[in-house]
């Protein structure tokens, strides 16, 4: 791999430059089954995200799951398939954010993009960044509340493309930002304009963050604090109370306890209760993916509507709008002062 290669018509400074590196989850690269399969197989062989034994899991993986699981997901991610760019949603919003943050930021602070799972990987848009004379970089993982599964697996091949270098630029790794007044004041403001849209009023607005297995939380993940702030100051900025705005968790998988309480039952008991007209918000994904539009979006308004509720509206993450692009161009200039003469 070559690294510090001049890109042509951007001069660099002599003491170098700093880089942004955006990292997000992943996706596959088209919704077939080899695809959908590849991408699942580097997922699920984390050992940040399935903790078992190896030698346990592996041959469960490998048999079990991914032998049907691809035709599965794969129909998921057909559902909300980007058809314009041919791409998944998570990589549509990914680049957009990285470009405009590179808008806001100039030239002399050139933005990358990579991916945890699948491409373009982490390792590619670190040599990117070195490619254009940035011997320092910020690292900026997607996500806005911490968990190993994700903010410290992100973190961690970054690492591994490190390992490989001679010459190693010096990094600076963003925290987890659950209520960060700019992550707060956008949230808030995409309810407000959904709700303004809706042709109903909604009667609740559930708030569903992705699940993590409790011996996750009883090993010292803080990851279920971190969604308590985040809906604390949600609901301040919108002057609910918490029933009005109640915290619940998706997206489990396999036989073990998760953390409560689970969206789905929460969501189909509620028609029983008198609560016909809901919304729902994601506020622990800063862009929209397979779980916000297909698990939520499609699955979950199914589960509702089938228990006898009457409607359901979707309030989006924020994507590459404005207001996600001044959370990260903040977070951004934040990290920059660290490394200010």
């Amino acid at each position: 791999m070559k690294f510090f290669h001049k890109t042509p018509g951007i001069p660099v400074p002599a003491s170098g430059r700093t880089g942004v590196l955006l990292i997000n989850l992943g996706t596959p690269d088209d919704t077939g089954y080899f695809s959908v399969r590849r991408y699942l197989r580097e997922f699920l062989s984390d050992r940040r995200v399935i903790e078992a034994p190896p030698a346990i899991w592996q041959p469960i993986l490998h048999t079990a799951i991914l032998s049907r699981r691809p035709f599965r997901s794969g129909e998921a991610y057909a559902r909300i398939w980007d058809k314009k760019t041919n791409e998944s949603p998570l990589r549509v919003y990914t680049r957009g954010q990285a470009e405009k943050l590179a808008e806001r930021l100039g030239p002399e602070t050139p933005v990358e993009w990579g991916m945890r799972y699948g491409q373009p990987s982490v390792q590619e848009a670190l040599s990117k960044l070195m490619d254009r004379g940035c011997d320092r970089v910020i690292a900026l993982p997607l996500y806005p509340q911490y968990s190993a599964t994700t903010t410290a697996t992100a973190n961690d091949q970054l690492f591994r493309a490190l390992m490989r270098l001679r010459r190693q630029p010096a990094i600076h790794t963003v925290p987890s930002f659950p209520d960060h007044p700019l992550y707060v004041e956008g949230l808030a403001k995409s309810v407000r304009e959904t709700l303004e849209g809706l042709a109903f009023k909604p009667q609740m607005i559930v708030a569903s963050f992705h699940g993590l297995p409790e011996s996750c939380v009883n090993a010292g993940d803080n990851y279920p604090q971190e969604c308590e702030r985040t809906i604390v100051a949600l609901r301040k900025a919108l002057d609910f109370h918490d029933e009005q705005m109640p915290l619940t968790y998706q997206s489990r998988f396999g036989p073990m306890e998760w953390i409560k309480p689970y969206t789905a039952p929460f969501v189909e008991a509620l028609p029983g209760q008198g609560i016909h007209r809901i919304a729902v918000i994601m506020p622990g994904f800063l862009c929209d993916c397979i779980e916000t539009l297909d698990e939520i979006g499609n699955e979950l308004r199914e589960t509702f509507i089938h228990a006898g509720g009457e409607e359901f509206a979707l309030i989006p993450c924020l994507n590459d709008s404005t207001p996600a692009v001044d959370l990260l161009e903040s977070l951004s200039r934040q990290a920059l002062k660290g490394w200010a003469e």
